[in-house]
């Protein structure tokens, strides 16, 4: 992109028609969001970075679960951890997905509340 030019917002950005790659690439993210404690892990790190005690406590499922889990998310490149010490610290590969979670959530949300839909 040139300087000076604006950032293309998603739907400007991928006009083109996806191949089948893409396709596949992306039925597999939302495979890996179909999990509602993934989903929810996903949801936690949108806000910031955790390590697995933290994640463990505030998501309520089996610190077990939790690590397996974030290993799924972290071999699909969804997720990435840093060392701090003995801790992994887990955080979100990128802002695209971070809307992609938002959005799912809030779309979830107008479902179950009846709140309007937006235009």
């Amino acid at each position: 992109m040139a300087a000076g030019k604006p950032h293309a917002v998603a739907g400007e950005a991928h006009l083109h028609a996806p191949d089948q790659e893409q396709l596949r690439t992306a039925a597999s993210v939302f495979a890996l969001l179909a999990d509602p404690t993934r989903l929810h892990l996903l949801w936690l790190l949108a806000r910031g970075e955790a390590d697995v005690t933290a994640l463990t406590a505030a998501s309520g499922a089996p610190r077990p679960a939790v690590s397996q889990h974030l290993a799924k998310l972290r071999l699909a490149g969804l997720v990435h951890a840093r060392r701090e010490g003995r801790r992994a610290v887990y955080a979100l590969r990128d802002g695209h997905l971070r809307r992609l979670v938002t959005e799912a959530l809030s779309h979830a949300d107008h479902q179950v509340t009846g709140e309007p839909w937006h235009p």
